[in-house]
């Protein structure tokens, strides 16, 4: 009788194979759905920083190539290949969004992986209060299912620029991107 030995697969394995699944673009995760394998020892920091056996990586052209295999299902996050699936941690959102532009009437924002995306009935903003502290965490949808932090910096940008508005019957401090509003904070809560 003959026993199979199942190895998880390693960084190595995964950015070999992430390698090979591109062709100019993100490869098509979403239509892959190999088996489990297991999780494997990465995180994503709140800050974006990304863990491999809780050693950062350092060189940002494998971080990028790793998030081009990066899917969400559910609440959990995972790094897919045509042939392997492993379950990672991610603490907050698996990107931050860096910084941002105006382009026209548009928002666009980068993140910390190099994606470039516009802020929309596509791609929302989001916020979201503490309940103890009442700290906002500003969010943009870069890709299907996965969210970018928005930093900082680019959060206090936004502020600059927002509005106030009429949503969902009460008056609400936001702002505008691609024809959508974004509500940040209701206004009565900036008195």
């Amino acid at each position: 009788m003959t026993t199979q030995k199942i190895v998880t697969p390693s960084a190595e394995s995964l950015a070999q194979s992430a390698r090979a699944a591109q062709k100019g673009g993100l490869p098509p995760v979403h239509l892959w759905n190999p088996p489990f394998c297991g999780d494997i020892d990465m995180r994503i920091a709140r800050d974006g920083t990304w863990f491999y056996m809780g050693t950062p990586i350092g060189r940002p052209a494998l971080v990028k190539l790793f998030s081009t295999i990066l899917r969400r299902d559910g609440d959990a996050y995972f790094l897919v290949t045509p042939v392997e699936k492993v379950g990672i941690t991610v603490d907050d959102a698996p990107f931050v969004a860096v910084d941002f532009n105006r382009k026209g009437d548009a928002l666009e924002f980068e993140t910390n992986v190099g994606d470039r995306v516009t802020a929309g009935a596509d791609h929302p903003i989001r916020v979201v209060r503490d309940p103890q502290t009442g700290e906002p965490a500003p969010y943009v949808l870069a890709r299907a299912n996965l969210e970018a932090l928005i930093d900082r910096k680019s959060f206090y940008r936004l502020v600059e620029i927002g509005e106030e508005a009429p949503h969902d019957g009460a008056t609400w401090f936001g702002v505008r991107s691609g024809g959508v509003f974004f509500p940040m904070i209701p206004s009565a809560d900036l008195a």
